[in-house]
């Protein structure tokens, strides 16, 4: 039975969409395949892993007017589809259990398994609460924190992202316990408090799919979960449950020792001097000794080298020597455009807390370490 003829692209680009939270190898079969389904003219992709569902619509050209349900090995189809030229025209048969996909003279024959066996996640109609933003906002809100979030840490909680709405503020705060990253944007109206957290993959994948536009998103808040709607996607994810820490509490508020520095120039030499720190180590330290319109930077490593870039800076209090995880500062340098940024301390000892001059809407904060 003929399914779909169209072109290459047409199939192509939702089936991308989806496929960013599938893995090849799951426990359960069915979670490695698309749920494809045609009705009234529009054909629907969907994947889930259990945690979270992405679901985009397509208006497929060509079409036979029938409707069908199916899945299939996601990766299998769109390794299939990108391996064709862009001009080419598809089509797709079922047989039985068995999905033939044809375009010129290649074909592929993949198994497909019974869609009333896939777990979608239950749609509810009426959400708590929602809000809308640009999706170029909440790209730049995500983007500017997710870097901060803790990987497979034992404090679940620290596994993702917080989203806070809170009166005329919508906030994203991400940390492992070692590092914080903080941002806000103002919302048009006063909006009730909501508190989620968002789990790491989640992020990422909102991150691969939002563009940057003026284009809406549309935020709905559920119990456990959260829904995301924009540019014909649909994603839809749990959240973890727990209780996030008070980010409040991490913010220094007695850093009156501070310098502005090039962005890109403090970037480069962390660069340089990183190619002679503890590279296995997950704590890698580098030294910043700031002292009179003087910033040294010093890195060592096991094996008794060392490296050091000296800037010069706008600076005129004590001396300070802090150490800090090398990857905090670079992972922050690479992940912003700002031109330059302003670090803030106390002492040695102290919490740095670097920010965006002119931009009072973004933190980052950097517990010290010891060498």
């Amino acid at each position: 039975m003929l399914l779909i003829k169209t072109n290459r692209d047409t199939l192509l680009k939702p089936l991308q969409t989806v496929t960013g939270i599938v893995e090849r190898r799951q426990t359960l079969p069915i979670l490695s395949n698309v749920l494809i389904r045609q009705n009234a003219e529009k054909t629907s992709f969907l994947t889930t892993d259990l945690e979270i569902q992405i679901k985009t619509i397509a208006t497929l050209d060509l079409l036979p007017k029938q409707d069908f349900s199916l899945t299939v090995s996601a990766k299998k189809l769109q390794d299939i589809l990108r391996s064709l030229s862009a001009d080419a025209e598809v089509t797709l048969t079922r047989q039985d259990d068995h999905l033939y996909v044809k375009s010129g003279k290649s074909a592929f024959n993949l198994q497909i398994l019974p869609a009333e066996d896939f777990p979608e996640v239950a749609e509810e109609a009426e959400s708590e609460d929602a809000i809308t933003l640009k999706q170029k906002e909440l790209k730049d809100l995500l983007h500017h924190v997710q870097f901060a979030v803790a990987q497979q840490d034992i404090r679940y909680y620290l596994n993702g992202l917080l989203l806070l709405t809170d009166n005329k503020q919508f906030i994203s705060v991400g940390t492992d316990g070692h590092r914080l990253a903080y941002i806000a944007a103002a919302l048009d109206k006063a909006q009730k408090k909501q508190e989620v957290i968002l789990p790491r993959k989640a992020v990422y994948e909102l991150s691969k799919l939002l563009e940057d536009s003026e284009e809406p998103v549309t935020i709905e808040y559920f119990q456990n979960k959260v829904r995301f709607s924009f540019s014909g996607i649909v994603l839809t994810s749990k959240v973890i449950d727990g209780k996030f820490p008070d980010y409040n509490r991490v913010i220094p508020t007695r850093n009156n020792k501070q310098f502005e520095i090039s962005r890109q120039t403090f970037l480069q030499a962390l660069q340089r001097v990183s190619i002679l720190s503890n590279q296995s180590e997950k704590f890698r330290g580098v030294r910043l000794i700031v002292s009179e319109n003087n910033l040294r930077i010093v890195c060592k490593n096991n094996e008794q080298e060392e490296a050091e870039e000296e800037l010069e800076i706008n600076y005129g209090e004590e001396a300070v020597d802090i150490s800090l995880n090398i990857t905090y500062l670079l992972d922050l340098l690479n992940n912003i455009d700002s031109e330059t940024v302003q670090c803030a301390f106390e002492n040695a000892n102290s919490s740095v807390l670097i920010t965006i001059p002119g931009n009072d809407a973004f933190k980052y904060i950097v517990m010290p370490m010891r060498i």
